[in-house]
């Protein structure tokens, strides 16, 4: 009976010490799994912080091609108006027509010119005859008063001041005359420049020379036209790789034709934030008409190389945007202002030089002044 218990006390302690050896171990096994775990995970930060790529910053030359829409204008439009009221007696030119320099295109009937030119004449007749009367007279009573005593100084004074009055009479109405004979010139209206009719208002026996009614004509001329191009504001600092560019247009996307540069409107419109470039294109065939519209490719440069910086090194916030550079093995953040945008690259200015080292892969979370591993990426 003792045997048996002492037996049964023996498997007792046996089964405690087998319980307490196995909670050992599970627990240095658990204290072993979760040191490890956070062992791993350090070292993974560490490493993600420790190891970062690196873009070293070089001059480059700054070149992009855009396409701008464009507008197509004559090179010279004019709106032929009466510079007099009269009715429209003829015209010799209808829409389509072209024209020569000086040609002949309508006459203006106003009888009451005429006659003023004839009643301005007569007054010219009349005003000379006059005037020729007191010189003679002056002259006379001059010549008398150079002996003394004969003629009294005021009857000089008043002969000269009639001589002066009738001078200046004949002098009025050679003016009125010439005035209204230029008005008489008015009743032909000829072509200030070569070119085709465009527009039509008026026919023969109309009424015209009042200042608020539609122009009798319209002239455009089309041997050369004129391509405006609005340039952005972001571009109004680059210049054009060469002096010419190439546009197409709607009406015939097949062709292409090119343009010249010939000026600038050296000005930035408020409504549009844009600048006017003119390019001059010449249309001997008359293929191109104004007032189509075009698309202009462009190819534009800086005049000096600049700072171009990958997309992914370029940090934009709320607040601003910024590169880090790193300096001495510690990062450092560059506030920049962004040029060209050249797809995955991108022109900056600021505190960034050629031969800057900078994070390829720039990021908010890496902060300033973190002590940092690099590794050199080929640019």
């Amino acid at each position: 009976m003792k045997a048996k218990i002492s037996a049964s006390k023996k498997m007792d302690n046996m089964l405690r010490l087998f319980l307490c050896s196995s909670c050992c171990i599970l627990f240095l096994y658990a204290c072993t799994g979760k040191d490890g775990s956070s062992s791993k995970t350090a070292d993974a930060k560490q490493e993600k912080v420790d190891s970062v790529a690196i873009y070293i910053a070089k001059n480059d030359s700054v070149e992009k091609t855009i396409t701008l829409p464009s507008e197509l204008l004559p090179y010279e439009r004019v709106e032929i108006r009466s510079k007099v009221q009269g009715y429209l007696k003829k015209i010799n030119v209808d829409i389509g027509t072209r024209v020569r320099k000086g040609q002949l295109l309508a006459l203006i009937d106003a009888p009451e010119i005429t006659s003023r030119v004839s009643e301005f004449t007569e007054k010219i007749q009349s005003a000379k005859a006059k005037y020729m009367a007191s010189k003679d007279n002056y002259d006379r009573i001059h010549s008398a008063s150079e002996t003394d005593g004969v003629i009294a100084a005021s009857e000089l004074d008043k002969v000269k001041n009639a001589f002066l009055a009738d001078s200046a009479d004949y002098k009025a109405a050679i003016y009125n005359a010439a005035t209204y004979k230029q008005m008489g010139n008015y009743l032909a209206i000829t072509s200030p420049f070569n070119g085709v009719v465009i527009k039509r208002n008026a026919h023969e026996g109309t009424f015209v020379g009042n200042p608020s009614e539609l122009p009798l004509l319209v002239i455009e001329d089309n041997s050369r036209l004129r391509l405006q191009v609005a340039i952005p504001e972001v571009y109004a600092g680059t210049t054009l790789k060469k002096q010419s560019i190439k546009f197409t247009t709607k009406a015939m996307p097949e062709k292409v034709f090119e343009a010249r540069l010939v000026r600038k409107s050296e000005n930035i419109d408020n409504a549009t934030r844009s600048e006017i470039w003119e390019f001059e294109v010449p249309n001997p065939e008359k293929l191109l008409k104004a007032g189509m519209y075009a698309d202009a490719k462009l190819s534009l440069q800086r005049i000096k190389p600049g700072i171009i910086l990958p997309s992914s090194a370029i940090v934009t916030t709320l607040e601003k945007k910024f590169a880090i550079k790193v300096r001495q093995g510690k990062t450092e953040w560059v506030d920049i202002n962004q040029g060209l945008n050249l797809g995955d690259r991108i022109e900056v200015f600021g505190s960034i030089a050629a031969g800057d080292t900078l994070v390829l892969k720039a990021n908010e979370e890496l902060k300033p002044d973190v002590s940092i591993q690099v590794k050199t990426v080929k640019n």
